[in-house]
């Protein structure tokens, strides 16, 4: 066997065994807006040959409405409430890997669906590290304020002790994507219950 064959080998067993222990719940990516989670999120899906899943395309399609249009024309709120419902329908459709909004997590009936039907990963990023990203794309509409800097720590403040409620953390830091895919996998193997142990039988 040449080093290439022995190199795709090792991969598949690693997919084998993660997807394997995954069973029928989803990889759901959590964190603050421009951690990454949809663009590690497609590369993760295409490693693990999962489907890809952007909530808030979703939303987008639902209400046939950009997520700017619906935050303009509604107001939060409204955009909450569509949020939860379209995500509770993605998670009876696993497995996938969900990339869900910045502030789906921050519903409590949101954690626990995630909870009973996924596997949640937080991608923690400090805020240089997220402004330099966010600052790319001008359209994120929690951030239309006069200090967007300032907005974005205060979001930071709320949302990250939340945020720590998932299953496992990862750092999403200024490296490549394949890198920060690679934290996601290693935590995903060392994570993941085997899977004898799901399916032992109750006392």
């Amino acid at each position: 066997m040449n080093a290439i064959d022995n190199k795709a080998e090792v991969r598949q067993k690693r997919v084998t065994s993660i997807v394997d222990r995954l069973g029928n719940k989803s990889i759901v990516l959590v964190g603050i807006m421009g951690c990454g989670k949809s663009t590690v999120g497609r590369r993760l899906a295409q490693y693990l040959s999962l489907p890809f899943v952007d909530a808030d395309n979703e939303i987008e399609q639902a209400a046939d409405r950009t997520v700017k249009e619906i935050f303009e024309e509604h107001g939060e709120t409204y955009f909450r409430e569509g949020e939860k419902r379209v995500i509770a329908r993605l998670m009876k459709e696993g497995p996938q890997v969900l990339a869900t909004g910045g502030g789906a997590f921050m519903n409590l009936e949101t954690r626990s669906r995630i909870k009973e039907d996924g596997v949640s990963i937080w991608m923690k990023a400090e805020l240089p590290v997220i402004m330099n990203r966010v600052r790319k794309r001008p359209t994120r509409p929690l951030l239309q304020t006069v200090d967007p800097e300032g907005t974005m720590q205060k979001l930071m403040d709320e949302r990250y002790p939340v945020y720590a409620l998932a299953d496992m953390t990862i750092w999403s830091r200024d490296v490549t994507h394949e890198a920060v895919m690679e934290e996601i996998l290693n935590a995903l193997e060392t994570g993941l219950p085997e899977k004898n142990s799901q399916e032992l039988p109750e006392e």
